[in-house]
């Protein structure tokens, strides 16, 4: 494995191919994503309503400064299904919580394209997948591999940021309450001393807005707690999902090298059925098994508990702990994950791979066991 894998909790392959080798995203054309749509949500749009359901078409800006940037010119705010990197050409759904439509908009990076009017706000459930296009350049054949049924479901690099992934790091220092580890992880410094915030501050690029909104605080005298409040709910949230995202990922790799059959189900497993609703296995249904994403509301009764609980016990953590009393906002009962990726329509022209994953899966992870990098970032992952 690489240091990156390591770093996010990836310890394992689960195809037994070799690896075609290449590098993706020599360009954002050659990453190319768009959100896919329930029957029941395209209905519900053709069938019309009072809210507005919009296409955001982008490049080289990430969903959440799209949209933060839409706000700030339109005065509009739009809810999207699903987020997406900037390093992407990507289609994807938002729409409006209420209030008149707004007139079609485009700047240099995004568009944003009024499509219909649905009864209710479209939600995250409503997007049940995305179709991801990818050239893979200076390759072997891509058509030679073909264990896409054989993909494990990690979370992808992206969770946890490929450049510099601490986004987990961060979540790991709120769940273990050291608020003040949380600020140095975000000041770019290496974490084991306080560093001088203005200094960090003043050398900060802006587009890191989020750690200069944090930092800006600490400056003006805040303690870290407050000081993380600067940040959005939405990224609070993140940071100890992205924590949660790691422990599953180590969990998911210990019980693959454990011998443990993640790509079918048996008697008392957890499974997610096709319309994604949670149960038991039931022989002859079409289901999925699911893991558990640990958090306060943990469910042990699964034949995962025991690595589970292995990782729990090395980051010193109980599941309890994800009920955060000094930033309730940010605590998570967790849930459940899907073992394996759900990978469909899969097809190949010369360098350029096509298929579609269920919503929550990352084209990172099926390209990962396709290309088996040596070096992640500079493969562009």
């Amino acid at each position: 494995m690489t240091d990156l894998d390591s770093q996010v909790g990836i310890g394992v392959y689960s195809t037994a191919h070799s690896g075609i080798g290449g590098r993706i995203r020599d360009s954002p054309e050659d990453f190319k994503v768009t959100e896919v749509l329930s029957d029941a949500a395209q209905k519900a749009i053709a069938a019309g309503g009072s809210y507005a359901v919009y296409v955001l078409k982008k490049r080289g800006i990430d969903t959440n400064h799209a949209l933060s940037d839409l706000r700030r010119r339109r005065g509009v705010r739009l809810k999207a299904l699903g987020l997406k990197d900037a390093s992407a050409v990507t289609a994807q759904f938002v729409c409006s919580t209420g209030g008149k439509a707004m007139q079609d908009y485009s700047s240099e990076k995004y568009s944003v394209e009024l499509v219909g009017h649905a009864k209710r706000p479209l939600s995250k459930r409503d997007m049940v997948a995305n179709r991801f296009t990818v050239r893979i350049r200076d390759s072997g054949d891509v058509s030679a591999f073909s264990e896409y049924d054989r993909i494990l479901n990690f979370y992808g690099y992206q969770r946890f940021g490929s450049k510099r992934p601490i986004t987990h790091l961060v979540g790991r220092a709120i769940i273990h309450r050291d608020f003040e580890q949380a600020v140095r992880l975000l000041s770019s410094a290496d974490g084991t001393e306080r560093p001088d915030y203005a200094r960090c501050l003043e050398s900060m690029p802006p587009w890191m807005d989020i750690e200069r909104a944090v930092l800006s605080r600490m400056v003006q005298g805040d303690d870290a707690l407050a000081a993380l409040r600067a940040a959005p709910v939405s990224m609070r949230r993140f940071y100890v999902q992205a924590y949660q995202s790691y422990i599953f990922n180590c969990s998911l790799s210990l019980a693959f090298s454990g011998g443990e059959d993640l790509f079918s189900a048996r008697d008392g497993d957890v499974c997610f059925d096709s319309r994604g609703d949670i149960g038991k296995h039931v022989k002859g249904v079409d289901q999925r098994l699911a893991v558990p994403f640990v958090g306060y509301a943990y469910y042990k009764k699964t034949r995962f508990d025991q690595y589970i609980s292995r990782v729990l016990e090395q980051e010193e953590v109980k599941p309890g702990d994800f009920f955060i009393r000094e930033m309730d906002e940010a605590s998570s009962e967790g849930g459940f994950r899907q073992a394996a990726v759900r990978c469909s329509d899969c097809s190949v022209r010369g360098d350029v791979a096509e298929f579609t994953l269920s919503r929550g899966s990352f084209a990172t992870m099926v390209l990962r066991e396709m290309i088996k990098p040596a070096d992640p970032a500079a493969a562009g992952f």
